[in-house]
C-alpha cells in the first residue's frame, strides 16, 4: 500500500469532486429518489476518506515525491482540488445528507466547509506565490489548470449559504453570508486576471497537448459555480440582510447569472470542439478526463438556480440536458479509472525514456 501511493498526486481529488456533484446536482433537479442521491453522496464521502488516507501515507513515506509535486508547476495547482473535494462533499452533506441523515450530516457539512475553506484560501495564496517565485512559468505554459486554486474560494461561496439557516439570527448569519460574498469577489477577480492568459495561449500557441485537452472544461468551473453562488445569495439574503440588499441579491442572481451562463455555453462548445479534434488525433484516457465532470456539474446547478429565479422553462431544460452530459462524462471517466486501478496502471510511475542505441561505427564493430 505504501509503495503504491508514491505517484498518487493531488489531481486524484477530482474523482471526489465529480462524484459529489453528480449527487448534489441530481438532487437539485429531482429530489426523489433520495436513496439514489444518498448512495452517490456516500460514495463520494468514501472516496474522500480513502484519498485523504492515501495522501497522508504519501506525505509520510514519500516526502521527496510530495515536495516534487508541490514544486512542479503542472501539479501544484491541483492542490486546489483538495479544498474543492472537501467542499463538494460538504455541500452534499448539507443537502442530500441532511435530508437523509439529519443533524449529524449538518455537523459533518460544517466541518468540511470550514476545513475546505481554510485549505482553499491557503491554496489561492500559496500556489500563485510558488508559480511566481519557484516555478518560473512562461505565458506559453498557460493552462486551464492554473485556475484550480483560484476556483476553490468560489466553491466556498456557493456552499457557505447552505449553513446560514443553521446559525443564530443576527450577526452570525450576516457575517457568514458576507464572508461568502467576499470569497465570491476574490475568486471572480482572480479568475478574470488568469483567464485572458489561458485564452491567449490557446489562440497563439495552438491546441493543447492531447492528454491535456480535457482541462479546457475547467474554465466552466468558475462560471457555473459563480452563477450558483449568486443564486444561493439570493435564496438566503431575505431575513439576513436589510431589504435593499436582499433585493439587490435577487437581481444579481439573474443579471449576473444569465450572461455568464451564455459565456459558459460558448466556452463549452469551444472546449467540445477541441476535445473532438483531440479524440480524432488519438487522445486516450487519462485522469484529465475528470475535468469533464465537476465543471459541467456547476453549470447544472447554475442553470437550475436560474430556472428557479426566472421561472423560465428553458433554463430547466438546459439544466436537465447538462445533467445528462454530466452523467455520461462521469461514466466515461469512472469506468477506465476503476479499470486502471485494478490493473495498477494508473498508480505506476512514469516510464523512463527509451535509450537510443549507439550508432554503429567501425570502432564498435
Amino acid at each position: 500500500m505504501v509503495t503504491s501511493v508514491r505517484h498518487l498526486g493531488p489531481n486524484w481529488y477530482a474523482t471526489v469532486m465529480g462524484t459529489a456533484i453528480l449527487a448534489t446536482a441530481g438532487h437539485r433537479l429531482a429530489p426523489a429518489p433520495l436513496t439514489l442521491w444518498a448512495a452517490v453522496w456516500c460514495l463520494s464521502l468514501a472516496l474522500l476518506a480513502a484519498l485523504l488516507t492515501a495522501r497522508a501515507l504519501h506525505w509520510t513515506h514519500h516526502r521527496d515525491q510530495a515536495r516534487a509535486h508541490l514544486l512542479d508547476p503542472a501539479t501544484a495547482p491541483f492542490y486546489g482540488c483538495l479544498a474543492m473535494a472537501l467542499l463538494a462533499v460538504g455541500g452534499g452533506s448539507l443537502t442530500v445528507g441532511q435530508e437523509w441523515a439529519g443533524p449529524a450530516a449538518v455537523a459533518l457539512g460544517a466541518g468540511l466547509f470550514g476545513t475546505g475553506t481554510v485549505v482553499g484560501l491557503a491554496a489561492a495564496v500559496v500556489v500563485p506565490y510558488l508559480m511566481a517565485v519557484h516555478h518560473r512559468v512562461r505565458l506559453p505554459d498557460a493552462s486551464p489548470v492554473w485556475l484550480l486554486p483560484l476556483v476553490a474560494p468560489m466553491v466556498s461561496a456557493a456552499v457557505g449559504p447552505l449553513l446560514v439557516p443553521s446559525l443564530p439570527a443576527g450577526q452570525a448569519r450576516e457575517t457568514l453570508l458576507l464572508a461568502c460574498v467576499a470569497m465570491f469577489g476574490l475568486s471572480l477577480l482572480a479568475t478574470l486576471l488568469m483567464l485572458p492568459m489561458v485564452f491567449a495561449r490557446l489562440l497563439t500557441g495552438g491546441p493543447l497537448p492531447l492528454a491535456v485537452t480535457p482541462t479546457l472544461f475547467l474554465v466552466l468551473g468558475p462560471l457555473g459555480q459563480s452563477t450558483t453562488a449568486a443564486g444561493q445569495f439570493a435564496d438566503v439574503a431575505p431575513g439576513v440582510l436589510p431589504a435593499p440588499y436582499a433585493d439587490g441579491f435577487r437581481a444579481l442572481a439573474v443579471l449576473y447569472g444569465v450572461p455568464v451562463t451564455g459565456f459558459a455555453l460558448l466556452w463549452g462548445c469551444l472546449a467540445t470542439a477541441h476535445v473532438l479534434r483531440a479524440r480524432r488525433h488519438g487522445m486516450r484516457f487519462a485522469m484529465t478526463w475528470w475535468a469533464f465532470t465537476f465543471p459541467v456539474g456547476t453549470c447544472v446547478t447554475g442553470a437550475e438556480s436560474l430556472a428557479r429565479h426566472t421561472s423560465l422553462a428553458a433554463f430547466g431544460w438546459l439544466a436537465a440536458g447538462l445533467y445528462a452530459v454530466l452523467a455520461a462524462a462521469w461514466t466515461a471517466a469512472a469506468v477506465p479509472t476503476v479499470r486502471g486501478l485494478v490493473s495498477g496502471a494508473l498508480l505506476a510511475g512514469p516510464r523512463p525514456a527509451p535509450v537510443a542505441p549507439r550508432p554503429v561505427t567501425a570502432r564498435t564493430t
